[in-house]
């Protein structure tokens, strides 16, 4: 009879402790990792991985499977991307606790910040919980392609208690924030994580209303925060405009303190200066020689959007005409759109000048909007950019965007990079890549599923940052290390990270030579039969959860040995 389960042979061991990489085998037994050294026994079952990367399972601290963790096994599209744990409840919002007349109050917040859309959450969620213990609960009775914790939302804690005065931002009153604090003792007796929150401007409603949490008191923010300190465990992540010139990591660091438990946050750059990043990595940097464990999440590439006339934003969704075509079937609108009157009369329309409309007025930033291609190219040079081909071909960049928008069955897709592309490039994402307070994330998997597709922000760190950038590439067992122990840690997951004896085989086996992300593409799966975006990658060989291998070559295998963690 075999020592193990199964055998992983001659890979290259990339640990997730930012040691340097060393080949060997791997022998796993019982869903943990029961040895790692040279010319281990034969298992029943043996996986080859000469010539390959073998590193622990991603952990994501950033997702919004909110909903989908109720209706599908697959935590689609992050499971293409070698994630093994996944973060819900992120950003203050999510379905639980919640009384059943709040339920479209909601569904209307997560629609809105996270471009998750009315029809797909209304038919899908089964609504057969209340409170947050029973969310869980129902999570903890089905079964997925990888681990899922769960943060309680700030935003639904808010509405549930408060109610109407709740979703209206008014000062919690000291009897709510008792209340509140009882509900989060109670959650994270029954497994939360912790706690989300978000005070950031840009997230709001569908129907335009500022997040319930956007301006929550700095006191409400402390007692929720003793609460973890109280129960001796938990995670505090917030976003916050700490870019702002009036704010800084210090308010941060106030409410990790105060917790006594390690505090995140989102954490970024802007496409033109006076940048803020190299203040708040100062910032980051003493708050955590203060005492504090302040961590900042980054998407290693720029943040952004995918734009066309089959996706939920583009240049020109907010001009009179396309609104009056906006509802016809996309072959009918693209049809419609391709008539050279109907072209002119939306290239002469302004756009809706609302300011709250703050997506409404990126969508015309041309000068970093791009075309990405079969094998997209997330850091292309001005030349390449809308506003640069126009130049070049003597047209304006509405004419050109709106050309290649109705090219093709279902149009043409163009990636504006909205941020994290400081002066056209990705350098400035490279040097907060740098600081040891910085991991990897922000890929927002099974949200903004008409916009963005960032789940697969793991592969392009592998690819771009350790592989192919021409200056500034980095070591390939750092960026394994920010995705697995560094994001495990934060987490407080104790079990997972590391590839060593003792911990949970969760395991990525990756052929780096042939690693590569693929275009995104649209599917109609969700419930009611929504739509969203997913982006596939090339060269995962192999992706393994306590021990089973839970995808080959890029194809689910079945098995679905995931489950809720009790944090």
């Amino acid at each position: 009879m075999s020592d193990f389960d199964l055998t992983i042979r001659d890979g290259l061991i990339v640990d997730g402790s930012g040691a340097e990489p060393f080949r060997a085998d791997i022998g796993i037994r019982d869903g943990l990792i029961a040895a790692i050294g040279d010319d281990l026994p034969p298992a029943a079952q043996d996986i080859d991985a000469s010539g390959l990367i073998v590193t622990p399972g991603f952990v994501d601290l950033h997702t919004h499977y909110d909903g989908q963790v109720t209706w599908e096994e697959r935590l689609t599209p992050s499971c293409y991307h070698g994630v093994t744990t996944a973060v819900i409840g992120n950003c203050g919002v999510g379905f639980a606790p919640c009384l059943p007349e709040r339920r479209e109050l909601l569904i209307r917040l997560m629609e809105g910040v996270e471009d998750i859309p009315y029809p797909v959450l209304a038919e899908g969620l089964p609504w057969s919980w209340t409170s947050f213990t029973d969310y869980l609960d129902v999570i903890a009775a089905r079964r997925y392609d990888m681990d899922v914790a769960a943060y309680v939302p700030h935003a639904a804690l808010r509405v549930h208690v408060m109610g109407e005065r709740g979703a209206a931002r008014e000062a919690a009153t000291a009897e709510d924030l008792a209340e509140m604090a009882r509900l989060l003792g109670e959650a994270l007796d029954a497994g939360a994580l912790g706690i989300a929150t978000s005070r950031t401007f840009f997230h709001r409603s569908s129907d335009g209303q500022a997040i319930p949490t956007y301006g929550a008191a700095d006191a409400e923010m402390l007692a929720l925060a003793r609460v973890l300190r109280d129960k001796g465990k938990g995670v505090f992540q917030i976003v916050e405009d700490v870019h702002l010139p009036d704010r800084s990591i210090a308010a941060l660091a106030d409410i990790a303190r105060e917790a006594e438990r390690p505090l995140t946050f989102s954490m970024g750059c802007s496409n033109s200066g006076p940048y803020a990043w190299p203040r708040l990595l100062e910032q980051l940097s003493a708050a955590n020689a203060g005492g504090a464990v302040v961590k900042a999440q980054l998407m290693p590439r720029a943040i952004g959007m995918l734009l066309g006339f089959e996706l939920t934003l583009n240049p020109f969704y907010t001009t009179a005409t396309y609104k009056q075509l906006s509802a016809l079937p996309l072959a009918e609108r693209l049809a419609r759109l391709r008539d050279p009157a109907i072209r002119a009369a939306i290239l002469a329309e302004p756009v809706d000048p609302d300011p709250a409309l703050v997506l409404g007025r990126m969508v015309r930033q041309f000068d970093t909007m791009f075309v990405l291609g079969e094998r997209p190219d997330y850091e292309q040079p001005p030349e390449r950019s809308i506003a640069g081909m126009a130049a070049s071909r003597g047209i304006s960049p509405e004419a050109l965007a709106y050309d290649l928008m109705t090219e093709g069955e279902s149009g043409g897709k163009l990636y504006l990079a909205m941020a994290n592309f400081a002066d056209g490039k990705l350098d400035a994402v490279g040097a907060m890549l740098d600081h040891p307070d910085v991991v990897l994330g922000l890929g927002d998997g099974g949200a903004h599923v008409g916009t963005i597709c960032d789940a697969s922000y793991s592969t392009f760190a592998l690819t771009h940052w350790v592989r192919d950038r021409a200056q500034g590439r980095k070591p390939l067992a750092d960026i394994v290390r920010r995705m697995t122990s560094a994001t495990a840690s934060i987490a407080g997951f104790d079990d997972r990270g590391l590839l060593k004896p003792g911990l949970r085989a969760d395991i990525n086996l990756i052929d780096l030579d042939a690693l590569a992300l693929r275009e995104p593409e649209l599917r109609y799966d969700l419930p009611g039969g929504g739509r969203r975006l997913i982006q596939r990658a090339d060269g995962y060989r192999a992706t393994i959860v306590k021990g089973e291998v839970v995808s080959r070559d890029g194809e689910p295998t079945g098995a679905r040995p995931g489950r809720l963690i009790r944090a």
